[in-house]
């Protein structure tokens, strides 16, 4: 069984080959009960933000994760997968400006990626 660190790496890894954008990772447990990670990330329109939860979601099914809800927002300008553990975020630019998750969680840490997400 993977920890929830390593779950939320392996689906960076799924939503940066998918060429989603600007992937963040905030860890939370620490000022938040909703989960232990947020995975933040951009699609270049609703159609890839769509793709990039599929994808997401379909990864997470491979490594035993338990969906616990999907919702989506105004025409897939942002998308919510919640795993309990993890919630993975995926908006399009404008959606994402709009809503500044980042801003939001600003206490939270953010974990380096770099490592396992390739830089364009």
């Amino acid at each position: 069984m993977l920890s929830a660190k390593e779950v939320a790496y392996e689906v960076t890894k799924a939503l940066d080959s998918k060429k989603g954008m600007d992937i963040r990772l905030l860890r939370i447990n620490e000022i938040s009960s909703l989960a232990d990670y947020f995975l933040i990330c951009t699609g270049t329109s609703n159609t890839h933000v769509k793709t990039l939860c599929d994808y997401a979601e379909d990864t997470l099914e491979k490594l035993g994760e338990k969906l616990l809800g999907r919702e989506g927002h105004r025409g897939n300008s942002w998308e919510l997968l919640d795993y309990g553990s993890l919630v993975v975020h995926v908006f399009t630019q404008e959606a994402r400006e709009f809503y500044s998750l980042e801003r939001l969680w600003a206490d939270a840490e953010q974990v380096d990626i770099s490592s396992i997400v390739i830089e364009e």
